[in-house]
């Protein structure tokens, strides 16, 4: 039986890859508040990536569909023992596929050369209007980031998108620049009251000021007004440990997101541009790139993760941002990694637009978080267990 066409069915046949997020998000939207999106999903292979994505999905609570089950070469536990069940081995995935009626296959294999069964997605899933995509691909759509677990050399090269591309890179630029010399300009009263406001209300410089990693790795000085007190004695570089000193100013500038107003110097100066992933200081470049090489669990490949990352200009704010904010920790910048290669693989005006979009949505709601108040409970995920050792070292903080 040949399921009925759904709208992100639709989308797959006709290259829902190419389709911006925006119009990806509203139509999925769309077919979940009207019950077409409702689709069964069936996963080949339970790896960590596999682990991820059902994790993802019971999160939607069915705003996606649901994961019926898993293929793969692994010893039975009995009915029900796991969740979503273990249906059976690889070799009979054409009699799954009678039994459980999918709608969709997402293809999470670890090896994938001569032990995916081509001939039976072919004959047995793919003739019946069953959509069949790897585990990666569909991660990216479902969750806005890049699966660091199953990056290689080779998907990085053939896959166009690294680095984005020229004409979104200089409509970014001029549009940055207009902002932020339009902003600065009209901003300069305010500037000079919050300059004021913060040498009455502590000691110490109006302005913060610190080395970060720019665009292709290159340093620059980012600014900021200052929003704690000057500390006297080593302390914690985390922003949720610092929540003492920061001073009456600071609060009220870091809830309206005042402090960053300076970075429109940044911007001018060719330095930053108004969306990108927010620069890390040069301090933690060296432990970061260290890191970021080793998350590949799935093919074990050391692939140079920040590189990508420092492919386009820092911004003002960013994917990461809207989606995941400050992170106080190793994991939570893993985090915060997948969110940002998302954006750089996907770059686009569009996707600019939506960021802008959220920002300025968060920013007049007080939803986006400042960093000193508590962080969210954390859920070690699996692209993030080989960090465990490095649990207790504090990098600078990245605000």
């Amino acid at each position: 039986m040949t399921p009925i066409p759904r709208v992100d069915t639709l989308m797959d046949q006709f290259g829902a890859h190419a389709i911006t997020s925006p119009l990806l998000h509203a139509l999925s939207t769309v077919a979940g508040t009207t019950g077409l999106c409702r689709e069964r999903i069936l996963m080949l292979g339970m790896t960590p990536l596999a682990e991820r994505i059902i994790r993802e999905t019971e999160t939607r609570a069915g705003w996606c569909g649901s994961v019926v089950g898993v293929v793969d070469d692994l010893p039975s536990q009995g009915d029900g023992a796991t969740d979503p069940p273990l249906l059976g081995p690889i070799g009979r995935l054409s009699e799954i596929v009678d039994d459980v009626r999918p709608h969709r296959i997402v293809v999470a294999l670890t090896e994938r050369r001569g032990s995916t069964p081509i001939q039976a997605l072919l004959e047995s899933c793919l003739v019946r209007g069953i959509v069949i995509e790897e585990a990666a691909q569909y991660f990216e759509r479902l969750s806005g980031q890049l699966a660091i677990e199953s990056l290689t050399p080779t998907s990085i090269v053939y896959s166009g998108k690294f680095p984005p591309s020229a004409v979104h890179q200089a409509f970014a630029r001029a549009v940055s620049w207009l902002v932020a010399a339009i902003g600065f300009v009209c901003s300069l009263p305010l500037l000079g009251l919050i300059a004021i406001a913060i040498k009455l209300d502590s000691d110490g410089p109006v302005l913060f000021v610190q080395p970060r990693v720019g665009a292709n790795g290159r340093p620059f000085k980012l600014l900021k007004f200052r929003t704690m007190h000057v500390a006297m004695v080593p302390h914690s570089e985390w922003a949720a440990d610092n929540a003492a000193r920061v001073t009456r100013v600071g609060k009220w500038l870091r809830t309206l997101r005042l402090d960053e107003l300076p970075q429109f110097v940044n911007i001018l100066r060719g330095e930053m541009n108004l969306v990108g992933p927010r620069p890390h200081p040069v301090s933690n470049l060296e432990l970061f790139t260290l890191v970021t090489r080793n998350l590949n669990e799935t093919t074990g490949t050391s692939v140079s993760y920040y590189h990508l990352r420092s492919m386009v200009r820092p911004g003002l704010t960013g994917w990461a941002q809207v989606r995941y904010q400050y992170a106080n920790n190793l994991e939570e910048e893993i985090e915060k990694l997948r969110y940002d290669l998302y954006y750089v693989k996907h770059a686009s005006i569009w996707l600019d637009l939506r960021i802008l979009a959220i920002t300025c949505r968060l920013v007049f709601s007080g939803g986006l978080s400042d960093g000193v108040k508590a962080p969210r409970p954390f859920v070690e995920t699996v692209g993030t267990r080989p960090l465990r050792a490095l649990r207790k070292l504090k990098p600078t903080r990245a605000a």
